[in-house]
């Protein structure tokens, strides 16, 4: 059993004074309801149907950064990729000074980017909504790369693809990886190309030689075997890797053309990631273990609710890190009587746009059998 008895807590956990837990042991830890038993961290299939899925119940403030055996996976590197040629990445469309870079050159323009958070778009409940994890990153900056191309005074856009061709056709998922996306955009974000995952260069299955971090978006945006990078402008139409995130991503309807397309950034969004069991001075008590994270900014007011007759209140304690990509917290529990109970969060500030949240969309049912 891992054990998380010693891990560094929030500074309110700390105190013994306001630790509930204080002096306690623990028993174990409570299995989430209604979740499929799937393998986790485990690499399954192949090309476009390959997954692996990142375990985020033994997450703690210690080890905040994903190993990349254990980052999630997509989408596996396609058997036609031809791992022997010198990988090279175009720069053109709508430019006056168009140009290539071999990875050797982009391997020497990479810096530290710090550590970012990335999710897919379709990471859900049947998975433990394993498809989420943190990584620390490499890269050269992309704002640098696209103006070194001179971009025509008409190229508001930028289409960013990737080597998608797959020997074997895919029941679930469409080739043709690549984004749309406004210079601005690609600006504010800081997106780059990254080389480097947790100090090492990226694996196959993670997008090597080079892939795209857009931080604060879905991983649909951040496109893996970056080989071509073209300037166009407000009539280019939406790529298929768009339409087919397009629900997934928020969008209203299936956009046509790209400038339809809103960013496709991460909400704010919490939820439980264990449920752990203890016994304190001779009583169970249960301590709900939950991440934070999202693109908008540090969230302030976090509520939880068990079951929807039951009323939200403020989360015990919440960590509040500025620089972190996922915060933690952590929540006393004594359920009122042994039940399946349904744990939803929310934001109390309705100022925050949380959609996802909002939809019950991370909630998760735990039974509950000793009180």
């Amino acid at each position: 059993m891992v054990r998380f008895d010693n891990v560094a807590w929030p500074r309110a956990v700390q105190d013994p004074a306001n630790n509930p837990f204080a002096n306690g042991k623990l028993l174990g830890t409570i299995a989430f309801t209604g979740e499929a038993k799937v393998p986790m961290e485990t690499v399954l299939g192949a090309e476009l149907d390959g997954r692996m899925y990142t375990d985020l119940s033994v997450l703690s403030p210690e080890n905040r950064v994903t190993p990349a055996e254990k980052f999630y996976i997509r989408t596996r590197a396609s058997e036609l990729q031809d791992t022997q040629k010198t990988w090279r990445v175009s720069l053109g469309g709508l430019a006056r000074r168009p140009f290539e870079l071999g990875i050797e050159e982009l391997r020497k323009m990479a810096k530290p980017r710090g550590t970012h958070l990335m999710e897919c778009a379709g990471n859900t409940r049947s998975v433990h909504f394993g498809m989420m994890s943190v990584a620390d990153w490499g890269g050269a900056p992309l704002a640098e790369l696209l103006e070194s191309a001179k971009p025509k005074a008409e190229a508001t856009r930028v289409l960013i693809a990737g080597f998608d061709t797959y020997a074997t056709k895919s029941a679930s998922s469409v080739p043709g990886a690549s984004w749309i996306f406004t210079r601005e955009e690609l600006r504010t974000s800081r997106a780059f190309l990254a080389t480097e995952m947790n100090g090492s260069t990226l694996t196959k299955d993670h997008g090597a030689p080079v892939r795209l971090v857009v931080p604060g978006w879905y991983g649909c945006a951040c496109i893996k075997w970056v080989n071509e990078i073209r300037f166009t402008d407000d009539t280019a139409a939406a790529t298929s890797q768009m339409q087919e995130y397009a629900v997934r991503t928020m969008q209203r309807g299936v956009p046509h053309f790209a400038r339809e397309y809103k960013p496709a950034t991460v909400d704010p969004a919490a939820m439980p990631i264990r449920v752990e069991k203890w016994v304190v001075e001779e009583k169970i008590k249960y301590r709900v273990v939950g991440i934070v994270w999202g693109s908008s900014g540090a969230v302030k007011d976090l509520e939880i609710r068990f079951n929807p007759e039951e009323d939200y209140v403020t989360v015990g304690s919440l960590e509040q890190p500025t620089q972190n990509p996922w915060s933690f917290w952590t929540h006393a529990w004594m359920p009122r009587q042994t039940s399946t109970y349904l744990i939803r969060l929310r934001v109390k500030d309705p100022g925050v746009i949380a959609r996802r949240l909002d939809l019950g969309y991370y909630m998760r049912s735990v039974e509950i059998t000793e009180i």
